[in-house]
C-alpha cells in the first residue's frame, strides 16, 4: 500500500482517477490547487471546480486540502504568458502550467508531505517494469483524448513519482465508472480553454485579458514577395505564424502570416508553399529517459491532438522527413518513438532566429 495524493481538479477525470486509487487500497488524500486568482469561467481555476473536488472527496470518504500556488502560477505560467506575447511568440500555458505546477510544486509538496506516488486524472500511461528501471511516457487508450503531448515536458524524475489511473480507459469508460459511483462530476463537460482567460481562449478573448497587462500595437501587413503594404492588424502581439483570418486582408487567395516581428510592428503575409518548412529549431529540450542522440528518427507533434509527422533529431532540433506547416514560435513540439509513435521521448519549444535565447 502506498500513500497517494491526487490532484483532485473538480473533473470527472481526476475524480475516477481518485476512486481507482481507492480501489487499489491505497491511503488516498486529494488536495486542489488554487492557481488562478482572477475572474475565470472555465478549466480548472473556477470556483465551482473546487467545489466539485470536496464533493467528490467526501463521496470517496478521502480527506480533501486546497493547496495556494497562485504566486507559483503568476510568475511561472500567467507572467511568461504575456512576455510570450510580446515577443511574438504563441504560448502554450497548459504546458507550463504541468512542467512548474503540477509536477513541479504539487510534486514537490507531496514528497515532504510523505506521500509515495502523485496521482492525475490526465489520459496518458506511466509504464514501468521492461527491465531499465526507468518509467516509460505512452499515450493513453482514448487516442482523441490522449494527453501525452502536455506531459511532454517531464522526464524520468516526475515520471517515477506519477500514476495515471484513466489513461487505460476510454473517455466513456470514465464516465461510467463516474456514473456507477454517484460522483457529482459523472456529466461534468471538458474544459477547453486557457483557463485564466474567461470567455473562450480565441483573439477577443485573448485581447481583453491581455489589454490591461501588455501595450498592444497595431502592426502594417507586409506582403512577403513585394513588400508592400496590404493591410493593418489592430495589435501585432495577438497575430500567430500560420494565421490566416483576421489579418484584415482581401488578397483573392489564401495567405498566411509567415513572419510576425513585433518591434518592427509588421507582419509578413505568404502563400502555403512558403510556410512550409523542413525543421524546427527548438530549445528548452527535455527528455523523458536519457537524451535522444542525434539522427535518431522521432515521430513528432506540434499541438495537443496534431497529426505526427517523421523526423530526425539534430543539433539544433528537428529536420523534418517531410515539409510540413512551420510551427509557431513559442510552441511546444513532442518527440514520439518513431515506430509506433506511441512513447514519448521528449519535447522543446519552438524559435525562430530572432527569439532564440
Amino acid at each position: 500500500m502506498a500513500r497517494v495524493l491526487v490532484a483532485l481538479s473538480g473533473g470527472v477525470d481526476s475524480s475516477v482517477a481518485a476512486a481507482l486509487a481507492c480501489d487499489a487500497g491505497h491511503e488516498v488524500v486529494g488536495a486542489t490547487m488554487k492557481l488562478w486568482g482572477g475572474a475565470s469561467d472555465s478549466g480548472c481555476c473556477s470556483v465551482s471546480d473546487v467545489d466539485d473536488a470536496r464533493r467528490v472527496a467526501n463521496k470517496l470518504g478521502i480527506d480533501h486540502h486546497v493547496f495556494n500556488f497562485t504566486e507559483e502560477f503568476d510568475r511561472h505560467v500567467v507572467e511568461p504568458y504575456i512576455e510570450a506575447h510580446a515577443a511574438g511568440l504563441t504560448p502554450n500555458p497548459c504546458i507550463e502550467c504541468n512542467r512548474h505546477l503540477k509536477f513541479d510544486a504539487f510534486l514537490d509538496r507531496a514528497i515532504r508531505l510523505g506521500f509515495d506516488l502523485v496521482v492525475t486524472g490526465h489520459h496518458a500511461r506511466v509504464v514501468r517494469g521492461d527491465g531499465s528501471g526507468c518509467p516509460r511516457l505512452l499515450r493513453g487508450l482514448d487516442q482523441l483524448k490522449d494527453q501525452s503531448y502536455v506531459l511532454s515536458c517531464l522526464t524520468k524524475a516526475e515520471l517515477a513519482r506519477m500514476w495515471l489511473p484513466v489513461g487505460d480507459l476510454t473517455k466513456a469508460e470514465v464516465r461510467t465508472a463516474a456514473a456507477a459511483r454517484g460522483l457529482a462530476t459523472a456529466t461534468k463537460p471538458d474544459s477547453q480553454d486557457v483557463c485564466f482567460i474567461a470567455g473562450g481562449s480565441g483573439p477577443a478573448a485573448r485581447r481583453r485579458f491581455l489589454e490591461p497587462r501588455l501595450e498592444l500595437h497595431p502592426g502594417t501587413v507586409v506582403d512577403g514577395r513585394t513588400g508592400t503594404v496590404v493591410g493593418a492588424v489592430p495589435a501585432v502581439e495577438l497575430v500567430t505564424v500560420g494565421q490566416r483570418r483576421g489579418l484584415g486582408v482581401a488578397t483573392g487567395e489564401r495567405r498566411f502570416a509567415i513572419e510576425v516581428d513585433v518591434p518592427g510592428r509588421r507582419v509578413v503575409l505568404g502563400d502555403e508553399t512558403s510556410l512550409r518548412t523542413s525543421a524546427v529549431a527548438l530549445w528548452r529540450r527535455t527528455w523523458t529517459n536519457s537524451p535522444v542522440a542525434v539522427g535518431t528518427r522521432v515521430a513528432v507533434q506540434a499541438s495537443a491532438h496534431g497529426a505526427t509527422t517523421p523526423a530526425e533529431v539534430t543539433e539544433e532540433g528537428i529536420r523534418l522527413l517531410e515539409d510540413r506547416r512551420r510551427v509557431a514560435p513559442g510552441q511546444t513540439v513532442a518527440l514520439y518513438d518513431f515506430a509506433t509513435a506511441s512513447e514519448v521521448l521528449g519535447s522543446g519549444t519552438a524559435l525562430s532566429s530572432a527569439t532564440a535565447p
